[in-house]
């Protein structure tokens, strides 16, 4: 038999017998080994002052615009004018759109789309009885948490108050909020440790203070 043709029946007999192969003896793929988002500390985007938007309408594409969030929440549409978009999640921000385009009758179904081209700095600032007192940044999807900000700050001082840190939040309506928050045992993991002080999410803006402890 030629060498040629004996070599072509070796490897088909070899592929046939792959092939009869049960699928737990072939080979596992290889895993992902690029670092991955936690999705337990995910959260939803929200659209913030200072952002810059690109709003598109599909088949239209006169209204296409990119748009910075003024102070006020607002961006500056076609035929739309001002609309407040601020704290919208990008769904929430598209229907508000669409509906402003049907309500207005200038599109019968419009389909929008944003998508954010520039995102706005976000940052916390804590202050009082911490080994790096400043402003730092918050992820843009993903939470943090204020035991998470304390650690950045490399901790507290020595005379450090942890049993009453202080949180100050001024809402987009204007009000403002304070929370107290016992972080120390939340480090410790002391059993007085509050369940709603450990889910406390810093949002931008917000205001950290450690006060000093009375000696």
């Amino acid at each position: 038999m030629p060498r040629r043709n004996r070599h072509l029946i070796l490897r088909s007999i070899a592929l046939s017998l792959l092939a009869a192969l049960p699928a737990a003896t072939l080979p596992a793929q290889i895993p992902n080994n690029q670092p991955q988002a936690d999705p337990a500390k995910a959260i939803v985007y929200r659209i913030a002052t200072n952002d810059i938007i690109r709003v598109g309408v599909f088949q239209e594409p006169d209204l296409d615009m990119i748009s910075r969030v003024d102070v006020k929440g607002l961006v500056n549409l076609p035929l739309l004018g001002q609309i407040r978009v601020i704290n919208l999640t990008i769904p929430e921000a598209e229907e508000v759109i669409e509906s402003a385009y049907q309500t207005g009758r200038f599109l019968r179904n419009p389909q929008v789309t944003i998508t954010v081209q520039e995102y706005t700095p976000r940052e916390v600032s804590i202050q009082g009885q911490v080994r790096n007192p400043g402003r730092y940044p918050l992820p843009i999807e993903q939470s943090m948490s204020l035991l998470e900000l304390v650690t950045r700050a490399q901790g507290f001082t020595d005379t450090a108050k942890g049993t009453a840190v202080t949180v100050t939040r001024v809402n987009t309506d204007g009000t403002k909020e304070v929370f107290t928050v016992d972080v120390e045992s939340l480090i410790k993991g002391r059993d007085r440790a509050k369940v709603k002080d450990s889910s406390l999410t810093l949002l931008p803006g917000d205001i950290v203070y450690v006060p000093e402890r009375i000696i």
